[in-house]
């Protein structure tokens, strides 16, 4: 009796046929994975970029803005750190109107704890998304989703 060890090519037929279906499904996940990333990054920013506006005017005594460039694709506390807006991400701005120029929408904290108000729309590929809103009167920031 020989004792043979080995695959045969069908098990190996097997293990490929697999393999290969695994590479054909994995650059879709990826990319959902890449897309949720970036809005959930995104979201969280912005959430902590307007808490810090409204922090930092309370605590410094002064005027502090929140700014959303739109055809810049970019965010952040005037005069600090500005983030770049992922491709994938959709962003509008609610603002008054005083608060909106060449396409950059101010969202103000004032020393006193109130803001200008507004709403500022965070939106995935898929549609759905979620609005992070500062009230006028206590300059709070709440978030709350959006339906497709």
């Amino acid at each position: 009796m020989t004792n043979t060890r080995g695959f045969t090519l069908v098990e190996l037929l097997v293990v490929l046929a697999i393999a290969g279906a695994l590479l054909a499904v994995a650059p879709v996940a990826l990319q959902r994975y890449r897309e949720s990333t970036d809005y959930r990054n995104t979201l969280r920013m912005i959430a902590a970029g307007l808490t810090e506006a409204r922090n930092t005017a309370l605590t410094g005594g002064r005027v502090v803005a929140f700014r959303v460039d739109l055809a810049g694709r970019h965010y952040g506390v005037d005069g600090g750190l500005q983030r770049e807006l992922p491709e994938s991400i959709v962003v509008r701005a609610t603002v008054a109107d005083t608060d909106l120029a060449d396409d950059v929408a101010r969202i103000r904290f004032f020393p006193g704890g109130n803001a200008t108000g507004g709403s500022i729309e965070v939106i995935r590929p898929s549609g759905t998304g979620a609005r992070l809103r500062t009230d006028w009167l206590d300059g709070r920031v709440s978030l709350e989703g959006l339906s497709p």
